[in-house]
């Protein structure tokens, strides 16, 4: 059984563990869950499809105590994850959760992994203080080893051939979400800019359903752009500056990118990838709603301003 410390009480734990095929795979997760299933707590099993039918059969009956969840469909976006992890633990609230989640896998699109190394990063600032230990599973010979190597920088600790060790690259993670600060790829050949102020939401909804009517979303998602364009576009009359930019095209038929441009900042990084409450004062509910319809968002600020860009499928 894998040797994987549980949090402390108040304490939060942080592992990677990087393995080299299946077997071992099965040995580590399965370990790390039988174990918190013999300790009573609480587990969330977070992975993608194909591992989580493998860890399903190999714990037999015990599989009916574990909360199951498709990692390919929660991460589509990587900035939907933190939100579930931590209604998860908020549910089993006194209860120290044990949680398996693999963002990274195999086939992700550069972009994918940099938001999914962004909330690596940010479970370290979110879960701070819990009682929680979040187990993060690298498939070491199918990720590229800038991937491996970013790992290192996210956990405290990284899990070797059953030896749990401390990272010595770790790094803190406002460093790392400044690392991943990227300049955005351009699109292929000129894109027009729509720009819009105050009173002109009426008309950035316009435009971009007129726009989205020519694209092979279906009506349902053109919908759903529509809405994370306005809110984006909300968000910039009211925190950038009161005026901002609209750009859309799309991506040789796969999919759509509405891109957003305005004067204002991100002061807090985890806006946007936990649930705002009802009665926050702080706003956060727009970017809320734009991740939860979006298949990938990206987000990247500068002295100058803020650009926001929502990718959706069109399958």
């Amino acid at each position: 059984m894998m040797n994987v410390s549980a949090s402390a009480p108040g304490g939060f734990v942080h592992p990677a563990l990087f393995y080299r095929g299946q077997a071992e795979y099965l040995a580590g997760v399965g370990g790390f869950v039988r174990a918190a299933l013999a300790a009573d707590e609480p587990v969330l099993v977070a992975v993608p499809a194909p591992r989580l039918e493998s860890l399903r059969d190999s714990l037999g009956v015990d599989a009916a105590e574990v909360t199951w969840t498709d990692m390919t469909q929660l991460g589509r976006n990587p900035g939907r994850i933190l939100a579930a992890l931590q209604e998860f633990a908020d549910r089993h609230a006194g209860r120290p959760a044990r949680i398996v989640g693999e963002p990274i896998w195999p086939g992700r699109t550069q972009a994918e992994v940099l938001e999914a190394t962004r909330h690596e990063a940010l479970i370290n600032t979110a879960f701070a203080g819990r009682g929680a230990t979040i187990l993060c599973p690298y498939d070491v010979p199918g990720l590229p080893a800038a991937v491996v190597s970013d790992a290192r920088r996210t956990h405290p600790t990284v899990i070797v051939e059953d030896k749990n060790l401390p990272s010595a690259e770790y790094a803190d993670p406002s460093v790392v979400w400044a690392d991943c600060d990227r300049p955005l790829p351009e699109p292929d050949g000129s894109v027009p800019r729509f720009g819009y102020t105050h009173g002109e939401l009426g008309e950035v909804r316009a435009y971009t359903g007129a726009w989205a009517r020519g694209t092979a979303l279906s009506t349902a998602r053109r919908g759903d752009l529509i809405i994370a364009v306005s809110e984006a576009a909300a968000n910039s009359l009211a925190h950038g500056g009161g005026s901002g930019s609209l750009r859309l095209w799309s991506t040789d038929g796969t999919g759509v990118v509405a891109e957003i441009r305005d004067g204002g900042h991100l002061a807090d990084p985890l806006a946007g990838r936990r649930r705002p409450s009802l009665a926050s004062a702080n706003g956060g509910r727009g970017l809320w709603m734009i991740h939860q319809l979006c298949d990938l968002v990206e987000i990247r600020a500068s002295d100058t301003g803020l650009t926001l860009r929502m990718h959706m499928t069109c399958a």
